[in-house]
């Protein structure tokens, strides 16, 4: 069974070169309560695209840094556990084995899987690589939002308890690799739409998606 090997919060500090505000920068805790908008302490800078219930806690793979680290060799020592922004590591998971939907009991807080995380410019000034946001979608390796489902406490070494898994066909990666397809198949659009547990936001988005690509296949 999965168990916490990281959990991070942080509060907003600028980030270089512009100086913008972000909450991106974290620091390793070894215990933090858990409430519906997420760890309490840690903070977001651009409430619309990062935070609120649907985006309650980040996770991101362990086993991506690595992958990040190969790709982009001055990256060694920087990019580690931590450093993408997310509030929860533990090895096993990864983008390609956790599901859309799925529902986990850590420490004594249950959440459930709501989306994948949307790779923003900051990444790239977080670490001075041009388009590494864009790298890290198209290898599919962008981590996981997690809703609270029931409040609580989560401390590192705790289990990752796999409760309920609604759409074992879906993981994140598959979700990613469908939705950033060009002219993706409407039909595999409706099973995505169906998804149990995913984002109000996504549904809406993936269902004008498909209307408008049926429409075009029509003309």
């Amino acid at each position: 069974m999965p168990a916490v090997t990281g959990l991070y919060a942080g509060v907003l500090r600028p980030l270089p070169p512009e100086g913008q505000r972000t909450g991106i920068f974290k620091q390793p805790l070894q215990s933090a309560e858990v409430v519906g908008a997420g760890l309490v302490g840690d903070h977001q800078a651009d409430r619309r695209h990062h935070g609120g219930p649907e985006k309650a806690l980040h996770q991101f793979a362990v086993a991506s840094y690595d992958q990040i680290v190969s790709a982009y060799p001055e990256l060694r020592g920087v990019a580690i556990p931590g450093s993408m922004g997310e509030n929860l590591s533990a090895t096993e998971m990864t983008d390609a084995v956790v599901c859309i939907g799925d529902c986990y009991r850590i420490g004594t807080t249950i959440v459930q899987v709501s989306q994948p995380r949307s790779p923003c410019w900051k990444i790239d000034h977080r670490f001075g690589v041009e388009q590494l946001s864009v790298y890290v979608e198209k290898q599919r390796i962008t981590g996981w939002y997690y809703r609270v489902m029931e409040a609580g406490a989560i401390r590192v070494g705790d289990s990752i308890e796999l409760l309920d898994r609604p759409n074992e066909y879906v993981p994140v990666a598959y979700f990613l690799r469908v939705t950033t397809e060009s002219r993706p198949d409407p039909v595999t659009l409706d099973r995505l739409i169906a998804c149990r547990g995913l984002a109000d936001e996504w549904t809406t988005r993936l269902k004008n998606r498909r209307d408008y690509l049926r429409t075009a296949l029509q003309t």
